[in-house]
């Protein structure tokens, strides 16, 4: 699944980069009442970059699992008043575990840590996702 198709993630305005990443323009259809871009286009960013990772983490479960969000957490650091990309990040632990979860049980939990910066490199918020990913039955 492309993630970037999924009708709220366009909405939003979420695109990939030319690096790959999934990044936002700073535009007025997704600014808050401050002139900055809002949380919840903030998190949409986040939370899709999350996702593209566990795809590419696992490209073999694609179409297989089906993938929901169990709980996050987000903190944001500093307004975004300037375009931003996502950087998510799996650490080998948890790769390693999901993988002996999901062998054993067909389904697993996995965290998936996302740093949004704008192009300056300035931290404008950290997240954790956390999935929890069943298989289907083929």
């Amino acid at each position: 699944m492309e993630i970037i198709k999924i009708p709220f993630v366009e909405k939003v305005g979420v695109v990939k980069n030319q690096d790959g990443n999934l990044s936002l323009a700073f535009d007025e259809s997704n600014e808050n009442h401050l002139q900055t871009i809002h949380a919840s286009a903030l998190f949409t960013l986040a939370e899709s970059a999350s996702g593209e990772a566990l795809q590419a983490e696992f490209p073999e479960l694609v179409g297989k699992v089906v993938p929901v969000v169990r709980d996050s957490q987000i903190k944001f650091k500093k307004p975004a008043e300037k375009s931003v990309t996502a950087f998510p990040k799996i650490s080998e632990e948890s790769v390693s575990k999901f993988k002996t979860q999901f062998q054993k049980r067909n389904r697993s939990s996995i965290a998936v840590e996302v740093v949004v910066k704008d192009f300056e490199e300035n931290v404008v918020c950290i997240s954790t996702f956390n999935w929890f990913v069943q298989g289907v039955e083929q």
